[in-house]
């Protein structure tokens, strides 16, 4: 369960910053025919911190339909309230997704002890899976490999999204958590590495652009073939730097509105849009990847 690379999905907007359901359609249309294994829809790249709950809601069930049942798609419902990520659960819990990421709470910087109430709480108030999500790059709260583990007792918690890019970190979780707790990258510049020592997968913001690469990528690590997954993981390494030069997702929205697979490269304040410069960069590095031609 939820193995392999998982799209961070970003949600399209046209130029008045509406959601653009047509080009979302198009976008999981584009990750079924590319192979990608799964779809997160709202987290951090979908832009949920600026959509309120109707939207966000919106959003996830319209990926739902879209998918028609061909690829799992996970729910972004985190929250630096507790009640909000509940109630974000709870609404979304009869979509007909596959699971539920949550992230660290931020702003409010809980212990790590308040951490594991946190999400005890909101797994206890779902029959699906849950991902924990550890980006304290974002969150400023960093969970402790030792409250991960703690958190794994309870049955609906099921995997990680690790985005601190430290693979003497996973090694520590890989003795401290059962064989069968996923543990997936959340940082794509070290994700090849996270897999070849033994991660299970994923959740890509590079894979928005290069869905079929991450793909390969990860199903060369887990057979075995780490050899194969490095030599495409180089062909597209400069993609996982580019991307963040500036904040999540504006450049992977303005890259995929130059790829045509949207028609506005639009962001919800306080995000705007990219500098000159980083477009003229990341468009260099596409042609370089063979993204743009």
């Amino acid at each position: 369960m939820f193995t392999g690379s998982y799209v961070a999905l970003v949600t399209p907007m046209d130029s008045s910053g509406n959601i653009d359901y047509s080009a979302l359609r198009s976008l999981v249309d584009f990750h079924i025919e590319n192979g990608t294994h799964g779809i997160v829809a709202v987290g951090t790249t979908g832009e949920s911190a600026t959509l309120p709950f109707d939207e966000h809601i919106e959003v996830v069930k319209r990926v739902v339909e879209f998918s028609q049942g061909k690829i799992p798609v996970i729910a972004g419902s985190g929250a630096n309230s507790t009640a909000e990520a509940i109630f974000l659960s709870e609404q979304l819990a009869d979509s007909g997704i596959d699971g539920f990421l949550s992230v660290v709470p931020y702003y409010n910087k809980p212990q790590q002890r308040g951490l594991v109430a946190h999400f005890n709480a909101v797994a206890d108030a779902t029959d699906l899976p849950v991902l924990l999500y550890n980006v304290p790059g974002r969150t400023v709260t960093d969970m402790l490999p030792e409250t991960v583990a703690e958190l794994a007792v309870h049955p609906k918690i099921v995997g990680l999204k690790d985005a601190t890019g430290d693979i003497s970190r996973l090694k520590t979780m890989q003795k401290l958590l059962p064989k069968d707790f996923v543990l997936l990258s959340g940082d794509d510049q070290s994700s090849c590495e996270f897999l070849c020592a033994g991660g299970h997968g994923v959740i890509s913001v590079t894979a928005n652009l290069v869905p079929k690469q991450m793909s390969q990528i990860c199903e060369a690590a887990l057979a075995g073939n780490f050899e194969l997954a490095k030599q495409i993981d180089n062909k597209i390494a400069s993609l996982h730097t580019a991307l963040f030069i500036e904040p999540n997702p504006v450049l992977p929205k303005w890259a995929l509105y130059r790829m045509g697979l949207m028609k506005s490269a639009f962001l919800r304040l306080p995000l705007v849009e990219s500098e000159l410069k980083s477009q003229q960069h990341i468009e260099q590095v596409m042609r370089s990847s063979g993204v743009l031609f």
